[in-house]
């Protein structure tokens, strides 16, 4: 039997009932519990009521993992007033876990160090100084918005891009706690999609371990749903409605298809942008076929994702996102972007990507793919199928697995240095 590690891993945000940050803070959490005794540092204020909750109904699982809420006072006016005064209230967040590791460290004696959540490069923490084995990962956000698309965000979008992109360039190349963090964790850097490897590479002389940030969700797979002969071919999207998600991509290709498809697309969430994408859609004189379903509860969207056809992705600036491997699981085909983390998880088994080039060859890249399975349904259930089977590739337990990988082979290289 392999030796349990005492494993230390700061995860700012982590929620059994929460998605997003949350949910990977805790899938993670959940999946390691399997392998390893933990302690887990995790921010007091929005997520011990959900954890305390979860242990009151899962007592035995405190027998695995200890959890330490620390509060740090944050400023909310200022919050409000300048966003971005986030980060110094969460790189304080970090040296404060920085001591309270270190107290329980003395205590406790660990065997290696995990630096979790949130994924981003930007705030490595404080862990990789403690002397011990250090992992630090998924790591995401590097990488740029891709210039040519500045227009399809908008002028307020455009304009926060354009820093956005000044601001990623300038830390990549010359924050250093984030590349001595990374020196530090050597063999054990996992970075969350193909663009973050190359960055970490390219700008820190690290290689990585490419692991997904999010994971298969615990619903049950799903045999795809088939299209009946003349039925209209169900689109979904989902997310925020917020300028990178770019349903306007979608709603333009979708307006190119041949009069001769019969098609419905169903829009699940809202945010600032729903009004914009709502009067397009009245412009492009496909309002009539576009559902905006808002916000609803989790259950009510899988229903409404698993009687779709397929799913749309058109973010111009993300991760993952939990609902691309919900898609997976549903049996969905995925139409998306080939950046991104979608780039590394949708294959030619389960999806069809389109060349991120201009916003004019995306538009008619992706109204080609949504053709291309709207007249050929034994291609599109082909894909659902492979859909089904690439979903089990991001298992929690295989995550957890590859983890445990990394947390040996992070051990021995710790103790050849050592020798």
């Amino acid at each position: 039997m392999t030796t349990r590690l005492k494993v230390l891993i700061s995860a700012y945000a982590c929620s059994p009932y929460k998605g997003s940050e949350p949910g990977v803070g805790w899938g993670f959490v959940a999946a390691l519990a399997e392998h390893h005794d933990l302690w887990v540092i995790v921010e007091e204020e929005k997520f011990r009521t959900d954890i305390q909750r979860y242990l009151l109904a899962n007592p035995n699982f405190s027998c695995c993992v200890k959890f330490v809420f620390l509060k740090k006072e944050r400023n909310r006016l200022l919050r409000k007033i300048w966003p971005p005064s986030y980060y110094w209230y969460y790189r304080r967040w970090h040296k404060d876990a920085f001591a309270l590791a270190q107290e329980l460290h003395a205590r406790v004696g660990f065997d290696l160090v995990h630096q979790l959540t949130m994924v981003g490069f930007r705030e490595p923490g404080y862990l990789w100084k403690m002397g011990v084995p250090f992992v630090w990962g998924p790591v995401g956000g590097m990488g740029l918005f891709p210039w040519r698309f500045l227009p399809v965000v908008g002028g307020y979008g455009a304009l926060y891009y354009m820093g956005y992109n000044l601001f990623n360039a300038w830390q990549m190349r010359f924050a250093t706690r984030p590349k001595e963090a990374a020196r530090s964790a050597g063999v054990g850097l996992i970075t969350a999609t193909p663009e973050n490897q190359i960055g970490a590479e390219q700008y820190w002389g690290c290689s990585s371990s490419m692991m997904c940030e999010v994971g298969l969700p615990p619903d049950p797979a799903q045999r795809p749903t088939a299209r009946k002969f003349n039925e209209p071919l169900r689109v979904a999207w989902a997310g925020l409605h917020l300028p990178r998600k770019a349903l306007n991509l979608a709603l333009y290709s979708l307006a190119k298809l041949p009069k001769t498809i019969n098609w419905e697309l169903y829009v699940l969430g809202q945010g600032e942008r729903t009004n914009y994408w709502q009067h397009l859609a009245r412009q492009l004189g496909v309002a009539e076929r576009c559902h905006f379903a808002g916000w609803m509860p989790r259950d009510e969207a899988i229903h409404i994702m698993a009687s779709s056809h397929l799913m749309l992705i058109t973010s111009l600036r993300d991760l993952t996102s939990t609902v691309t491997i919900e898609a997976l699981a549903l049996g969905l085909p995925i139409v998306c972007l080939d950046h991104c983390g979608f780039a590394g998880v949708v294959n030619d088994r389960c999806g069809i990507k389109v060349p991120v080039t201009t916003p004019q060859k995306v538009v008619v890249g992706l109204a080609e793919g949504i053709a291309r399975l709207a007249n050929n349904e034994a291609l599109r259930f082909e894909l659902a199928e492979g859909a089904v089977l690439r979903a089990q590739d991001f298992s929690w337990d295989k995550k957890a697995a590859a983890v445990d990988a990394i947390y040996r082979r992070k051990l021995a290289a710790y103790e050849a240095i050592e020798a």
